[in-house]
This record gives structure tokens, C-alpha cells and sequence, in this order.
């Protein structure tokens, strides 16, 4: 379920370093990553396409901290981003200007006038009104801005309503029926240079299959528009293949990547293919370690009290996510109940597990596995709560990439009224 975290002799590992000795060194709770876990997916990925044209941009939203940045960007990688501040990030981490596409449909003018400032590859248009934004800030600054329209597929991908993206009523991209006039409205703009075409469909999919259909219809607009002397340099089938957090069946690299240039080539076309993955990349390359507190438990529930909250890892309240939670240590000789793994949060919400079956005892430490993606990035200081430390684990040396926020951190931007 996790690459580069083993058990030897009893204690879980990331890499070649004992997770008890992380905690001990910067305490709980803490978010912990495997450089070799994150490079192992992310070659995985590439090496898939073999001689094909690609290009993999991993979807800073999933997981931002420069330093994992800067390990995608020495392999490589592009990067999908969706801010201003995400933008700011891959710049820090040493990515390429030109390898970057911006996504997002409330782009405002300072982001966009960033991206066309720095040279970034592509900004993925996601309205009309965006796109008139874009000519008027790119004849503003005497440059041609290079563009893609991302598309709505009106694809379901059969995964979580609040990460499914490529449906009708979502506020992403132009439907599909409205695509072609978007084209022809971009081609006549003197500011606009239109270099391919997008979609995104959604999150945490486990099936090729709406891909392959999403891709199907892109195929089918590139065609109407090569009619009518529109030319497409690049298809973006944007991200979103998912990562086993229990029982989830998820294609491998290979099976999904030949799903997609089986699509390309079914359709007569070896246009260049970027992807943007984010989860897939980080998801299994991380793990949060967290301490149990108390163990309390009443007439109907056991429950495991723990220093991390919902405000350290959401995806479990927001999503009813489930995520294995496993001990540091080997289980004692003793028997295992069933728990509620809480959170010290002030909400019923705050539950990282419910009915885990495990043998806890108060200062016991836990992982919450597969935390790499979408955990410090959603958390948040809620009940004045710092947020969490990252660590990197290199083979035998770990690092921290993100110390623990203190109180002052958290008040030094607030005030108090003047007498």
C-alpha cells in the first residue's frame, strides 16, 4: 500500500530510517515523505510513454512544499499549477518557466500578468471572459499569450462529488458544445497564440475508462476544428489517477498510459500528450505520525485520542476519506479492540478513522498511511492549532523541509485595536 515503508524487526520505516526516531527528533504530529518513493512513481510514469511525445506535469495542489517541488523539478517534471502563490512555488523550487501550464477558472490579473511575465508554457482558459482577459493583458505587455481552451467533457469519473471536475454543472472549463466558438472567438484575438487543447475530469479515479472517453471527445473537437483550419499542437488530459488507500483497484502506470495513446492512435493522431498527476505521484510517498493521547472509552465506542487533528488532516472529515492507520511499533501479545481514532479538534467531525481494529495504550505512536497528497496543503490553524512539520527521508538521512508553526507564527499578522 506504501512504497519505501517497510517493517523490520517490528518497527515501521521510511527508507532506512525508523519513523520512531523522526517522531523523537521533531515530534508529533508531523507529516513524513520518501524522496526514493516519490522518484520511483514519478519514473514509473515517464518511462510508461517510452518514445511517445509527453509531457508529466505534477499538479502542485496536491502536494506544494518546495522541497518535493525541487525533487520533481531535478527529474524533470513540468508542473500544473493553479495560483499565483503555486506559481511562485515551482519558480523557488527550480522548475521551468516552460514547462509549466496554469489551470483555474478565477485566474485574476496580477496571476495572469505573472505567468506571461515569466514565460510559462501554456495558460489553460477556462471561459470566455478569461480568455478576453488574457488578449487584453498580453497586448498590454506587447507579447502573444500561449493558450489552451480547457474543455468540459461532461465525463463522469465515478469518484467523489466535490473532486469530480468534468461534469456539466461543475464551474470548470467551456462545455463541449461551446468549445469550437471559444476557438474561433481566441484565433481572431491579436494577443493570443492557441497551442492545444484541455481537460480535467476529476480526482482519485481508479478506472481508464473515463479517460479514454473524455480523450475520445477532445479527439472528435480536434477534428472539427483541424476542418475549419484550427490546428491543435497538444492534448491535456489533465490528471487525477488515483492511489490505493484500502481496497481500491488502481491501474498501473503502463495500463493507463497505453490507454491513452490507444485512444490517440485509435483516432489517427500522435499528437504530443501532457499529463498532470498529482496524487499518484505523492500519495503513497507519505505518511502522518501521530501520538494517542488518552484511550477513553464508554458503553458504545472505544476511542483512541490522538494529537492530530481534522485541522492537521481533513480529507477524512471533508471526503469521509479512509486511510489505513497503522502502529510505529509491533502490536503487543494483546487483544486488539475496535477504535475510533480521534482528534483533540472541537467537532464530532474530527475522526481520522472510525472502527479500526488496534491494541493502544496512551504515548503509543501511529501512521496515518498515505497522507503524501492532499494532507498539509488542506490543513489549516483551526482552534489556534500550528500546523504540522514536513520531513524528507533521503535513504538513511532524513531532513526537515517544514518546521512545526509556533503561536507567534500564528498571531504576528493580527492586531489589536488602537485605545
Amino acid at each position: 500500500m506504501l512504497r519505501n515503508f517497510d517493517r523490520h524487526d517490528g518497527e515501521l520505516y521510511a527508507d532506512r530510517v525508523r519513523l520512531t526516531d523522526i517522531a523523537a527528533a521533531v515530534g508529533t504530529p508531523c507529516y513524513v515523505y520518501s524522496r526514493g518513493a516519490i522518484e520511483r512513481n514519478f519514473q514509473a510514469l515517464s518511462s510508461a510513454f517510452e518514445d511517445y511525445p509527453h509531457l508529466i506535469c505534477y499538479s502542485v495542489k496536491a502536494n506544494s512544499n518546495i522541497a518535493v517541488l525541487n525533487v520533481l523539478a531535478r527529474l524533470g517534471s513540468g508542473f500544473d499549477i493553479v495560483s499565483g502563490g503555486e506559481l511562485e512555488r515551482v519558480l523557488r523550487a527550480g522548475g521551468d518557466p516552460a514547462k509549466i501550464v496554469f489551470s483555474g477558472v478565477g485566474k485574476t490579473k496580477r496571476e495572469i500578468e505573472q505567468a506571461l511575465e515569466v514565460g510559462i508554457r501554456c495558460i489553460d482558459v477556462e471561459s470566455t471572459a478569461e480568455l478576453r482577459r488574457v488578449n487584453a493583458l498580453a497586448a498590454r505587455a506587447q507579447i502573444k499569450a500561449p493558450v489552451a481552451i480547457r474543455v468540459n467533457p461532461d465525463i463522469d469519473a465515478k469518484t467523489h462529488p466535490y473532486i469530480a471536475t468534468g461534469l456539466r454543472e461543475t464551474k470548470f472549463g467551456i462545455p463541449m458544445e461551446d468549445a469550437q466558438a471559444a476557438y474561433e472567438l481566441a484565433v481572431d484575438m491579436s494577443h493570443i497564440d492557441v497551442h492545444g487543447i484541455a481537460a480535467h475530469i476529476g480526482s482519485q479515479i481508479t478506472d481508464t475508462t473515463p479517460y479514454t472517453e473524455a480523450l475520445d471527445r477532445l479527439l472528435r473537437l480536434v477534428e472539427d476544428l483541424e476542418d475549419v483550419g484550427i490546428p491543435i499542437e497538444n492534448v491535456d488530459i489533465g490528471g487525477g489517477l488515483g492511489v490505493r488507500y484500502h481496497d481500491e483497484q488502481v491501474p498501473d502506470p503502463k495500463r493507463f498510459v497505453s490507454a491513452l495513446i490507444a485512444a490517440m492512435r485509435g483516432r489517427g493522431f500522435d499528437l504530443p500528450l501532457i499529463i498532470e498527476p498529482g496524487r499518484s505521484i505523492v500519495g503513497d510517498a507519505g505518511v502522518l505520525l501521530t501520538t494517542v493521547e488518552y484511550v477513553k472509552s464508554t458503553d458504545t465506542k472505544n476511542f483512541a485520542v490522538v494529537d492530530a487533528g481534522m485541522n492537521d488532516l481533513i480529507r477524512p472529515a471533508l471526503y469521509n476519506a479512509w486511510q489505513d492507520i497503522v502502529p510505529l511499533v509491533a502490536e503487543r501479545d494483546t487483544k486488539r479492540n475496535r477504535y475510533d481514532v480521534v482528534g483533540p479538534v472541537c467537532e464530532t467531525a474530527d475522526v481520522l478513522g472510525k472502527d479500526r481494529e488496534l491494541d493502544v495504550v496512551e504515548g503509543d505512536l501511529l501512521a496515518v498511511c498515505t497522507a503524501g497528497a492532499y494532507g498539509w496543503v488542506l490543513s489549516s490553524n483551526y482552534n489556534s492549532r500550528p500546523r504540522p512539520p514536513e520531513v524528507m527521508v533521503d535513504g538513511e538521512q532524513f531532513y526537515l523541509i517544514r518546521h512545526r508553526e509556533t503561536i507567534e507564527e500564528l498571531c504576528a499578522a493580527e492586531s489589536i485595536l488602537p485605545d
